[in-house]
Formats: structure tokens, C-alpha cells, sequence
């Protein structure tokens, strides 16, 4: 009594307060982002309808019949960081497969649980002989700060780095994976699910579009989540099992940081994640900013092939109208 009542937007709120499980089984995954639920609610910030700061911040999809058919992309869209409706959006609330994207969860509920000054020794559930596996190259017994390691999962896409950090913020990489399914329904991405760390094939393993880009956005309220994405070679320092100094140099993968692809006229690149597997395609996630400082994120998912991943990227990033 005498309590200030607030409202939270829509399914979203309604999953928040129940909790994924209880929002998937009593309105399923798809439905959960089914335009005719959401829209009016979410685009209705400031009408004294939703609780002020919630949302308000987010970018809305209003609209995805306009489909672009030159895409490889299964999945794809651009939206403003600032909020507002989103530049461009095609099948963003299909659930896929998102390979090594997935390394922006992880990182995000490192940067929000853990301390980067931690001292982490890497552990055997960082062994990883799956073929094609990238790997940041540490090995157990290694010791590596918390701040170290994320740069060994976000730079080279180190799946050894992925579970390390799992460890050792959740007890075992099971504890830690409820911890990102946990974040995942806390900022309102309901049709994600997390299985592992690193975004390794398992069928219980995906996410939308709209949640990587939600993510994302969540990742960016830290700092340092923005210097590590932004920086395209690391080289850390540290302790081998026996004591020997050991050093690992760490290089992005991403093209436009690199200088292989061309930004479009008006756009800077200011960092991203990709990931690749032979289920997910080439998937990117990428922020930008416009010769006014406006800034972006433009999501692609599922891309046939690498050139394709790059070439749908830059297609959806000259929709935003600069």
C-alpha cells in the first residue's frame, strides 16, 4: 500500500517478471517477440505507460516486411544504440545458431560479476580438441588475470579463454551458463538460450538477432567491454603452469578493423564480434558510428560464406542514412 506502481513494457516485462521458463512455456519463444504484442509497448516509452529509463534506450522493430533479397543472411538488422525504430530488420526474431557471438554474453556477465583483477588459473575444462576450434592457446595450470583472458576470448575468439572464465565465475562452466541464461531473461532476450561459454555447436544453443543486438547493447555500458572490442592486436604477459614467463599475441579477425573491407562512406567502425561455425554460417555483430557521432549495431547471421558475411554487412550498413 501506497506503494508507486510501475509497468513494464509488454511480453518482455511479463517474461522478466515470471522468468524465461515460465514466459516460453506459457507464451512460446516465438511469440514471445510476435509483433502484434509488443510493438505498441515497447514504441510507447514516455506515455506514462512504461517505467521510466526501461526500454527507453532500445530500438524497436516496427516493421520487417521490407525484406532485402540481394542478403546470403538468414538473419540480419541495423539498429541505433540510442534508441528509436530500427534502420533495417529481416527475420531478427528467428532463433539461430550464433557460434562465437555468443562470446558477448560471456564477457558481459564477466564484466558485470567478476573483477578483472582476479587472478585466474586456467583449467582443464579449457581443453577443447574439436576440430577448427579457435583458441586464445593457454593451457591448464596457465595464470592469467580476468582482464587477460577477456581480451583472449573477444580478440582471438578463444574457446580455451570461454570456458576459463566460466570456471572460474560460475564453478563449473553448468554454473556459469544459468548465470548468462539468468542475464538473457533479466534484459529481456527471450528468445535466447545459452548451452556452453562459447558458442560451440549444441541444438539447445541459439539466439535472435534482436537478442544479439540486446546484448550488445548491454555490453556496451562497459567501458572496458568498448576498449577490448575496439582493439585489433593484444599481447598478453603471463605465468605458465611451472612458473615460466610465457606471452601470447592476439590479433582480430574482423575485416573492417583490419582494413581488408571498405567501411560505407560516413561510417567508422568502432568494434565488433564474429563468429563462425558450419551450423551458424559467418555471423557478425559490429557497432558503428555516423560522421555525426550517432552510433549502431548492425547484426549478420547465418551468411553463406565469408565474402557474403561481409558483403551483406555493408549492404544493411548503407541503409542507415547518413
Amino acid at each position: 500500500m501506497g506503494k508507486k506502481r510501475r509497468w513494464i513494457p509488454g511480453i518482455v516485462g511479463l517474461c522478466l517478471l515470471l522468468g524465461a521458463a515460465g514466459c516460453a512455456k506459457s507464451a512460446g519463444l516465438g511469440s514471445a517477440y510476435a509483433l502484434d504484442q509488443r510493438i505498441e509497448t515497447f514504441a510507447s516509452s514516455g506515455n506514462g505507460r512504461t517505467a521510466k529509463g526501461f526500454a527507453e534506450d532500445l530500438a524497436v522493430v516496427i516493421d520487417e516486411a521490407a525484406a532485402d533479397e540481394a542478403l546470403t543472411a538468414e538473419s540480419a538488422g541495423v539498429f541505433p544504440l540510442n534508441g528509436g525504430n530500427a534502420v533495417f530488420a529481416q527475420d531478427v526474431f528467428e532463433r539461430k545458431n550464433p557460434a562465437s557471438t555468443t562470446k558477448v554474453m560471456t564477457a558481459l556477465v564477466a564484466l558485470k560479476y567478476g573483477n578483472l583483477d582476479d587472478m585466474v588459473t586456467v583449467p582443464q575444462e579449457s581443453v577443447i580438441t574439436e576440430s577448427g576450434s579457435s583458441m586464445a592457446g593457454v593451457v591448464p595450470g596457465d595464470k592469467l588475470t580476468l582482464e587477460q583472458l577477456l581480451y583472449g576470448l573477444l580478440i582471438p575468439s578463444g574457446n580455451d579463454a570461454a570456458n576459463a572464465i566460466a570456471v572460474h565465475m560460475g564453478g563449473s562452466i553448468e554454473g556459469f551458463v544459468k548465470m548468462m541464461n539468468e542475464e538473457a531473461a533479466r534484459i529481456g532476450a527471450t528468445g535466447t538460450h545459452f548451452a556452453n561459454a562459447n558458442g560451440l555447436t549444441d541444438e539447445d544453443h541459439y539466439m535472435t538477432a534482436y537478442d544479439l543486438y540486446l546484448i550488445f547493447h548491454e555490453a556496451l555500458k562497459y567501458e572496458k567491454f568498448r576498449d577490448i572490442i575496439g582493439t585489433k592486436t593484444y599481447t598478453a604477459s603471463y605465468k605458465g603452469a611451472d612458473g615460466s614467463d610465457k606471452t601470447a599475441s592476439w590479433s582480430v579477425s574482423n575485416y573492417y578493423m583490419l582494413g581488408k573491407r571498405e567501411m560505407p562512406d560516413g561510417l567508422s567502425v568502432f568494434g565488433g564480434k564474429t563468429g563462425t561455425t558450419q551450423a551458424a554460417g559467418y555471423c557478425l555483430i559490429m557497432g558503428e558510428t555516423d560522421a555525426g557521432g550517432k552510433e549502431y549495431a548492425s547484426v549478420v547471421m547465418h551468411a553463406d560464406s565469408r565474402d557474403a558475411l561481409y558483403s551483406d554487412m555493408s549492404k544493411i550498413m548503407e541503409k542507415i542514412d547518413r
